[in-house]
């Protein structure tokens, strides 16, 4: 039998009393107390997993749930396909074939071909939508409808590099994330959008669909005019002169990661590297503000992290850093009459042969150093709890030097000096209102639960059995998110793609979000490679309501994970009792 690794609500309380004090205050909630999460809510627990036997090559990345067929839809890189699985037994989900996009004619005349990638799927009422990235990913890619039985009923072109496709709630609106991203070497730098696709109410009319039922929403007005929050990240080399103003670069520079829908008129739209996100108009196709994520503050009480994979040691402190949230992937819910957007907070760079932003602290500060009067730099030198007391000991390899940070973020502005430090990604989740306030972040929650859950294989790799291999890089690195309704309860479920495994918290109440559980399907006495490791880089997931879902009345979860090729489906069941623990 596999080992798994569950952490509840109870050994978070006991971690949080056996961590010295500044571990054991991490930020929790209005009152400072989110360690003590309530003694009940919901379990997660292993039903089934289909295995793709293909290791490191994105066998499994994104899934998707069809409840009148009880059929998994799995996006297969490796494949070029998406793989479709019977779950109807969520104890063996089974494959019963591929979605093959290659050789599908679309609406405009052109065919999806050789060398195309899909790389997102979803469905609705019957209907499966793709989005296929072409071989030359600078160019427009296209997303291509099915049957839930594989017949390939139409497709569509969309923009460049087509990275997730979403329907609106009640499925009128097809919404499709155009990431734009440059060539390697930066001769092309297309514009990000999101295709707009009107779909009619009869879905055997979906073959009828034209070019023109296509709709772009595009950066263009931020180009012409339009005022753009200065926090907002517009960095990197232009195809011309390079500098601000130049016509077409927040377009070209804006890559639409990920499509939370908040219903059939509003979606939010993830610009992973800007470290922002876009609020689209649905019905009109048009974007209506770009609102910056901001910065967490590793110095503040509960935003520790441990910054060094070279100190052999969990080692999970307050450094002067800023770490931009740069959520992969979000989602959405309703609480209070209001829309909340909720964040996996991955972290990403701009890491091209042509540009790269990406350093480590130690090597960047090489040429360009730290400002040494800095009331930041110098504020943490003169107090801080590690006892480092001079520049050169903070670039210490064992403290701040192995972090991998922003070359292009925190320099004077002369370009003397770096008067800031900036890492990628927040090591957290976080719950965000529609127009960028941030309600909760979880802190340094996942570094410290998966410490006291595998402190052997703290910050460990999703390809080996390392310890403290991933601290220099974003840490566990929150990479898939969904949300779901349990016995009137809202819930959040966080996939960890580097050392592995689901977070659950409880999000009813924003203001009050509670850690639930962490269990992570993965032995670490395996061999990644092999069927006995488990589960690897969890990158897609899907909630299945217990209405809709295989097993009659209990919800599930499925998750499709990147690096094993598996697809697993856990059970959620309710635990008696409410209140504190």
């Amino acid at each position: 039998m596999r080992k798994t690794t569950a952490v509840t609500a109870a050994l978070a309380v006991a971690l949080a009393a056996s961590a010295s004090p500044a571990q054991a205050d991490r930020g929790h909630g209005r009152d400072g107390d989110r360690g003590h999460g309530r003694s009940s809510g919901i379990e997660l627990s292993v039903l089934g997993t289909h295995h793709s036997d293909l290791f490191d090559e994105a066998a499994a990345e994104i899934v998707a749930h069809d409840p009148d067929t009880q059929r998994l839809f799995v996006v297969s890189a490796a494949a070029a396909a998406v793989q479709v699985l019977d779950a109807s037994d969520p104890q063996a989900p089974t494959k019963l074939f591929d979605l093959e996009p290659v050789g599908v004619t679309a609406a405009d005349g052109s065919t999806v071909g050789e060398g195309a990638v899909a790389n997102s799927v979803a469905v609705h009422d019957g209907l499966v939508a793709v989005a296929v990235e072409a071989a030359d990913k600078t160019a427009p890619g296209w997303v291509v409808l099915f049957d839930t039985d594989g017949t390939a009923l139409n497709a569509l072109r969309a923009g460049a590099l087509p990275d997730m496709v979403t329907f609106t709630p009640k499925g009128r609106t097809l919404l499709v994330a155009n990431e734009g991203e440059p060539a390697d070497d930066y001769s092309a730098d297309p514009e990000g959008s999101v295709s707009v696709v009107d779909l009619p109410r009869r879905r055997s009319s979906v073959t009828d669909l034209t070019q023109d039922d296509v709709s772009t929403a595009g950066f263009g007005a931020w180009d012409e005019g339009r005022e753009l929050h200065p926090d907002v990240r517009v960095y990197g080399p232009d195809l011309s002169t390079g500098e601000p103003g130049t016509p077409g670069r927040v377009a070209r520079n804006l890559e639409p990661e990920y499509i939370a829908a908040g219903g059939e008129r509003t979606a939010y739209v993830v610009l992973q590297e800007a470290n922002a996100f876009a609020v689209l108009d649905v019905r009109d196709a048009e974007f209506t503000d770009i609102v910056p994520f901001g910065h967490k503050d590793h110095l503040e009480e509960g935003a520790a992290l441990d910054a060094s994979n070279r100190d052999d040691a969990i080692r999970i402190e307050n450094w002067p850093v800023y770490g931009m949230y740069q959520p992969d992937s979000a989602d959405t819910y309703r609480w209070r009459g209001q829309t909340l957007l909720v964040t996996a907070n991955e972290g990403d760079t701009r890491d091209w042969d042509g540009f790269s932003e990406e350093s480590r602290v130690g090597s960047m500060t090489e040429d360009v150093p730290l400002c040494e009067d800095s009331p930041r730099i110098q504020g943490f030198l003169a107090d801080n709890e590690q006892g480092i007391g001079t520049v050169d000991e903070l670039l210490d390899d064992a403290h701040l030097g192995r972090l991998t940070a922003s070359a292009v973020d925190g320099l004077r502005e002369d370009g003397s000096c770096y008067e800031e430090i900036y890492s990628y990604g927040g090591r957290s989740f976080s719950i965000w209102t529609a127009d960028g306030e941030r309600l909760f972040d979880s802190g340094s929650d996942f570094e410290r639960i998966t410490a006291e859950a595998e402190p052997d294989h703290f910050n460990a790799n999703n390809d080996e059995n390392g310890f403290d291999s991933r601290s220099d890089d974003k840490g566990p690195e929150p990479e898939a998110i969904t949300i779901g309704e349990v016995d009137g309860r809202t819930y959040a479920f966080i996939g960890l793609e580097r050392v592995g495994g689901i977070m659950v918290y409880d999000i009813t109440d924003p203001r009050d979000a509670s850690f639930v559980q962490y269990l992570n399907n993965r032995d670490f006495s395996a061999e990644p490679g092999t069927r006995e490791v488990g589960d690897l880089a969890p990158e897609g997931m899907a909630f299945i309501d217990a209405e809709d879902s295989p097993i009659r009345g209990v919800p599930v979860l499925a998750v499709a994970h990147e690096v094993s090729g598996t697809t697993t489906l856990f059970r959620i069941d309710g635990v008696n009792g409410r209140g504190r623990g």
